[in-house]
């Protein structure tokens, strides 16, 4: 009988391994390390989606790289720039809590947060983040931080202002303390806040300014405090994660398609209602427009002739107006025109010759899927911050009506680098379509007086107009901030004589 070694036998056994079973281990390697880097990379993928959203510090610089890559950059200076490192708070004594509740839509809310900032910093105060308005026409229920991002707002500021979430404990109403309420005088210079509202911190701790529309004056404020509402308004005020995610993706829509034009149509009942302006209304919608004025206290303006204002150029254009007017400029029916509005008075009916002539008229609800705006809906203020972001980035800005949001998006584009706005000359404009509908001014010559009317109207650099003792009628500050359009405290290079504006 033969006896073999135990290594023989192994030996053996191993020369009887089928040949197929080797390769198709390795077969089972390779297919385990390709599902493993499917699974990582569908980890990384989620995980920058998720960073992209929210911004964690953590993530910032690598979705910044991520998306660079993904997409190119929108034509927005600052949109996709890594956050700068975080200035030193400042330190200084607080001399009491400044708290605010803003009124008017976002514009003009906006505006008064920036102006609140820089009276907190004029009288050394703490500020609390500004409650928003709830109770206005369009009653919507956004707080602060549903629109701008808070953490930003607080965090980017810290070097200037001392900013916190809410008022101490000590101070609030369920340990029966009462803030001192009171709406500052409007168009008041740093004069008036140094004697006049810095002692009531003194003596009540905590002042509540109940309304906030322009209560700081456009012109005779210090230089570093002019600077400073603009950096507020251009680098402290930042929309949330989701209304920028959704605003740059309307941006990236349009650009795609090639050039566009942002039309501000202020053609809405709110508008029309408190301006009194019926013209090219029925009776009827006339009728519904007065009563709704009545319906606001604080509209106070009841009676008003509507053809009289309008001959002043007191209304916004309507959509046919407009319609004629974009003609004349030269845009053709080939224009990619964006209406950043709310819904027009009228609808359909109105709007019907506007598409006529320009068939590439697209709204930000025909543009998204409506699922991307549900979380948006009946928010009127987070619906006017994405067609604020679209009209900051569009070729063209054209606002039918110098309100609020016209005049701080007009500043917006200054900053940026002076972008083409026209801005149309209303009170000149009805005389010049009155001539042309009555058959008194051909259209030849219609086109050509509407341009020259506009020549100096297209966001050109100019000198802010100073109206003394008339504060409400000189050049807003946030529509032309000269103090932060150039490098130091003059800008007389920039705004030469030959573009400065002078009263009519």
């Amino acid at each position: 009988m033969e006896v073999r070694s135990e290594s023989h036998i192994q030996t053996v056994r191993c020369d009887k391994i089928p040949s197929q079973v080797i390769p198709r281990t390795r077969l089972q390697v390779w297919f385990f390390r390709v599902c493993s880097s499917i699974l990582l990379w569908t980890c990384l993928v989620q995980l920058v989606a998720v960073g992209e959203l929210w911004h964690p510090r953590l993530l910032t610089g690598f979705t910044n790289r991520i998306s660079w890559i993904a997409h190119p950059p929108l034509r927005l200076q600052h949109s996709l720039q890594t956050p700068a490192p975080l200035l030193p708070p400042r330190q200084y004594r607080s001399n009491g809590f400044l708290k605010v509740s803003c009124n008017g839509g976002l514009n003009q809310m906006r505006a008064a947060i920036c102006d609140m900032v820089t009276v907190a910093r004029l009288l050394n105060l703490t500020l609390v983040v500004p409650e928003l308005d709830k109770t206005s026409f369009w009653a919507d229920p956004s707080d602060f931080e549903d629109i701008f991002d808070v953490r930003h707002f607080i965090d980017s500021l810290r070097d200037e202002v001392r900013i916190v979430r809410r008022l101490p404990k000590r101070f609030s109403e369920k340990h029966g303390f009462k803030a001192f309420q009171m709406p500052p005088i409007s168009w008041s210079n740093e004069k008036y806040y140094l004697e006049q509202i810095l002692p009531l911190f003194s003596k009540y701790k905590v002042v509540h300014f109940n309304r906030t529309d322009a209560r700081l004056a456009n012109n005779g404020i210090p230089h570093d405090l002019q600077k400073l509402r603009c950096r507020v308004n251009f680098q402290g005020l930042k929309f949330t994660p989701q209304i920028e995610t959704l605003g740059y993706k309307l941006v990236r829509i349009l650009q795609e398609k090639g050039p566009f034009v942002a039309l501000h149509l202020r053609y809405e009942m709110d508008m029309l209602a408190f301006s009194g302006c019926t013209h090219g209304c029925t009776t009827e919608e006339a009728e519904e427009l007065k009563r709704l004025r009545y319906a606001y206290p604080w509209w106070r303006e009841k009676e008003i002739v509507s053809e009289a204002k309008r001959q002043q150029g007191l209304c916004p254009l309507t959509p046919e107006e407009a319609t004629l007017i974009l003609q004349a400029l030269g845009f053709d029916n080939k224009t990619q025109i964006y209406i950043a509005s709310g819904e027009i008075y009228g609808s359909e009916r109105r709007m019907a010759p506007l598409r006529a002539a320009f068939p590439h008229i697209v709204k930000k609800e025909t543009l998204l899927d409506p699922v991307e705006l549900k979380q948006f809906q009946n928010h009127s203020s987070q619906m006017a911050a994405l067609d604020f972001m679209v009209s900051i980035a569009s070729n063209t800005f054209i606002p039918t009506y110098d309100g609020n949001m016209a005049k701080v998006v007009e500043g917006h584009r200054r900053y940026l680098g002076f972008k083409k706005s026209i801005l149309p000359d209303r009170k000149k404009l009805v005389e010049l379509m009155d001539l042309h509908h009555n058959g008194t001014l051909p259209w030849n010559e219609f086109v050509q007086a509407v341009r020259q009317a506009h020549e100096k109207r297209m966001g050109q650099p100019f000198r802010r107009r100073i109206i003394p003792d008339k504060p409400k009628e000189e050049d807003y500050f946030y529509a032309n901030p000269e103090e932060c359009l150039c490098e130091g405290t003059s800008c007389h290079d920039l705004l030469d004589p030959g573009n400065s504006s002078s009263i009519q």
